[in-house]
């Protein structure tokens, strides 16, 4: 088991690391609209989506894969009228087949999406989907 850090996304603000990897994946935390030292950014819907997989996938890289292994993505919106949109967006960072996904609306202080994700290390590029 290895633990994964970056100093590109907000540092955890409780006991649990940013990402671990272990037995071919990488199990990615959640991550926020947030830049590195933790401010929140983004005013828009697709502002916060974009920025937050933007966070998600330099976690992946500083783990060495990235986010075209993703197998299994956690959705948590801040509220469903965001669902169609988050669709959208979320085809400029996943490819087909899709990942298992579950999409939950939850009670976000502040910031409207959260995401995270399990994601198959890659031994190169042209092994991704």
């Amino acid at each position: 088991m290895r633990e994964i850090r970056s100093d590109r996304v907000p540092a955890p603000a409780g006991t649990y690391s940013q990402a671990i990897e272990h037995g071919g994946f990488v199990f990615l935390a959640g991550q926020g609209p947030f830049s590195a030292s933790g401010e929140r950014a983004g005013q828009t819907f697709a502002e916060q989506a974009r920025l937050t997989f933007e966070n998600l996938k330099l976690v992946a890289q500083a783990a060495g894969t990235d986010l075209s292994g993703t197998v299994r993505l956690g959705v948590y919106l801040s509220s469903l009228d965001h669902f169609e949109e988050f669709n959208l967006i979320a085809r400029e960072y996943l490819t087909e087949p899709y990942p298992a996904r579950t999409t939950l609306q939850v009670a976000l202080q502040g910031f409207d999406i959260e995401l995270d994700a399990v994601v198959a290390m890659q031994v190169n590029p042209e092994e991704a989907r």
